[in-house]
């Protein structure tokens, strides 16, 4: 089985695989964010839980939509917060990043379909900015998942990291240090 999708699919579903596949959430994100930061993470290299951006991040997580929504659901590789309605949200402190973010819950919402067959629709949540944004995945957003995985497997199976390319966040980037020190 040399397709990443349906090594994920068989992965996820339990199936017997000798080389088994997964993407997380945070994988998706980072694919959009930056390459090289997702081959750190594949790699279980720890961030900077120090960081001013890590730190905010999980504040703003932690503290919104939680009155509103049920406790983190996770579903094999996936962890996910539930709106009472059912919807799945996605708590993002700003939307400078908008498209990671989205692309993050179109992996949510292509596992809960592809894996679960559970049809669900999405809210890309900016708290501090009083922004929600609706979020459905239709056939475009299902061929970008799959093409995203196809992409997340040849980066993380890679031998070395992505090289460094400098983007206007890499400042506040909890593995600044791996790339710029």
């Amino acid at each position: 089985m040399s397709d990443p999708v349906s090594r994920l699919v068989a992965t996820a579903q339990g199936d017997a695989v000798d080389n088994p596949f997964r993407v997380t959430g945070v994988m998706m994100q980072y694919y959009y964010v930056c390459e090289r930061e997702l081959w750190f993470e594949s790699r279980n290299i720890e961030i900077d839980r120090e960081n001013a951006s890590v730190a905010r991040g999980t504040r703003v997580d932690e503290s919104s939509y939680r009155e509103r929504s049920q406790e983190n659901l996770r579903l094999g590789m996936i962890a996910l917060d539930l709106l009472e309605d059912g919807r799945v949200v996605e708590v993002k402190p700003s939307s400078t990043l908008t498209e990671p973010a989205r692309m993050q819950l179109s992996y949510y919402l292509w596992y809960l379909d592809r894996i679960l067959g559970v049809e669900r629709e999405g809210v890309l949540a900016h708290p501090t900015e009083r922004r929600r944004e609706d979020v459905s995945l239709d056939d475009d957003r299902y061929d970008k998942v799959e093409s995203a995985i196809r992409g997340i497997h040849a980066i993380v199976t890679a031998d070395s990291p992505p090289e460094a390319t400098e983007k206007p966040y890499c400042e506040s980037c909890a593995y600044h240090d791996f790339c710029w020190v």
